[in-house]
């Protein structure tokens, strides 16, 4: 059985992934996380959930968190994932990653962190969106620069960075196709008289409202004729099942930093 430690323990993903840790056979959950304060701090996490008593407490101790796991999943903030990615590498623990919104800097720290630990990190955990990555990056290397790139995706009201992890990740596989840097042609927004649109540019359009699970196109717009690659995710555990599996498979690599395409063998291979 993999020990799982789950971070986050109260959110709607935590919550998401005890409930799939306690249905599995070959998982069984080890610690349940909380940030210091929190009201489930020192609470049997049966209890607080409603479940009945099982004599798991719910911790803000890492340390004593990742000493009995061998996975640990994280669906928190930046700022925690960098913290935790150094303190799990050097815990031996597999460090799964599904937070969003990090910035360069964070990016550095956690391929810092996955050179001594074992890191699985991804915008998306969904074995549909990671197809996508990949179809993206067929299309774009196809097509010419005729064809305008141009990426929407659709979150609930609460989500708060933009464009999604998600977004970024077709837009990276999309520059990946054409053999150019993201950074160098990524338009991350426009308002007023922008000019003509340049060619080449990826476009990225985030829309935020109600209870959107997950929605994303990815846009090929030519003269005369539009390709459209769309992925609509209508249930939130379909990213607990990717994160489950993600952390099952890390169990048997060696230190590096992973994606999701690595864990479903849709990585490429140059």
């Amino acid at each position: 059985m993999v020990r799982m430690a789950v971070m986050g323990a109260s959110g709607r993903m935590g919550q998401m992934l005890i409930r799939l840790i306690d249905e599995s056979d070959i998982a069984v959950l080890a610690a349940a996380v909380e940030r210091e304060g929190h009201p489930w701090l020192g609470q049997d996490l049966g209890l607080v959930t409603g479940t009945g008593p099982r004599g798991l407490i719910v911790t803000a101790d890492w340390a004593d968190a990742l000493a009995g796991a061998d996975a640990v999943i994280d669906f928190t903030t930046p700022s925690v994932s960098v913290a935790l990615a150094a303190q799990a590498a050097s815990a031996g623990v597999a460090h799964v990653i599904g937070t969003t919104g990090f910035s360069a800097e964070d990016l550095e720290q956690i391929a810092q962190a996955g050179q001594a630990g074992r890191i699985v990190r991804a915008g998306n955990m969904s074995l549909g969106v990671n197809l996508l990555v990949t179809l993206t990056r067929q299309v774009a290397a196809a097509l010419g620069s005729e064809y305008d790139i141009e990426i929407v995706e659709a979150h609930h009201r609460h989500k708060v960075d933009a464009p999604s992890g998600t977004a970024l990740m077709l837009g990276a596989a999309a520059a990946e196709g054409r053999d150019v840097r993201l950074e160098d042609v990524a338009d991350r927004g426009r308002d007023g008289i922008t000019g003509a649109r340049e060619e080449g540019a990826i476009g990225f359009h985030a829309i935020r409202g109600g209870d959107y699970v997950g929605e994303h196109d990815v846009i090929f717009a030519g003269d005369g004729e539009r390709i459209v690659l769309r992925h609509v995710a209508s249930d939130r555990a379909l990213f607990a099942r990717g994160a489950l599996r993600a952390a099952i498979w890390a169990q048997t690599q060696g230190p590096g930093e992973y994606s999701m395409l690595d864990v479903l063998g849709l990585a490429r291979r140059d």
